[in-house]
């Protein structure tokens, strides 16, 4: 018998947002809120229209399949609106290590605490249902904001992979890499709490 993948889908739900695993029925939600330039200027390629992001959703539920990763829908609880995506990646059972990722919101929720709430949910899972020892995160080394908001959560700054990327425009992306191991959890834990007003993860 083969053994079940280490992480399976599953929906995570705080006060402000629901992650649930993406799917074909989220195209029309992301059509609404995803085709605005700035949310991509520091990925590696971005949709223009709807079909280059039922090819890029189409890519992310490949990748699902094949067990590499694990893409979600953010949901706005209060209006079951979806705001943004984020994804387990680069996930490695057997070093029970994996990356939080491809993470995006739609500019009027940024900075509402649902991007932070979003980490403590996918973190909480990570260390304390799956037993990670390490998740990692990586960056464009110019996104300062994105570099800020890691270093705010309390993940520690590895280093930076020079020439990590080769972006559509041909320009090479220097990527800024950031983990947090599980030693270092519990006093991340109590300081996303904190920050979000004393919400549990659920």
């Amino acid at each position: 018998m083969h053994e079940p993948p280490w992480v399976r889908p599953v929906v995570l739900e705080g006060e402000i947002v629901r992650l649930e695993p993406l799917a074909g029925a989220h195209l029309h939600g992301l059509a609404e809120v995803a085709l605005d330039p700035a949310i991509w200027r520091w990925m590696p390629g971005r949709p223009h229209n709807r079909a280059d992001l039922d090819a890029w959703l189409t890519r992310a539920l490949d990748t699902a399949a094949g067990g590499g990763e694990l893409p979600f829908a953010t949901i706005e609880r209060s209006t079951g609106r979806l705001i943004g995506s984020t994804r387990f990646l680069a996930i490695a059972p057997e070093h029970r290590r994996l990356e939080i990722g491809w993470t995006w919101l739609a500019p009027p929720w940024q900075r509402s605490g649902a991007n932070r709430e979003a980490k403590l949910l996918q973190l909480a899972h990570a260390f304390d249902d799956l037993g990670a020892n390490r998740v990692e995160f990586k960056t464009d080394s110019r996104n300062e904001a994105s570099r800020a908001a890691l270093i705010g959560i309390g993940a520690t700054f590895e280093g930076i992979f020079r020439s990590h990327m080769i972006l559509p425009n041909g320009d090479r992306r220097h990527s800024a890499w950031y983990s947090i191991v599980r030693e270092e959890w519990p006093a991340v834990k109590e300081r996303l709490v904190a920050r979000l007003g004393g919400q549990p993860a659920r």
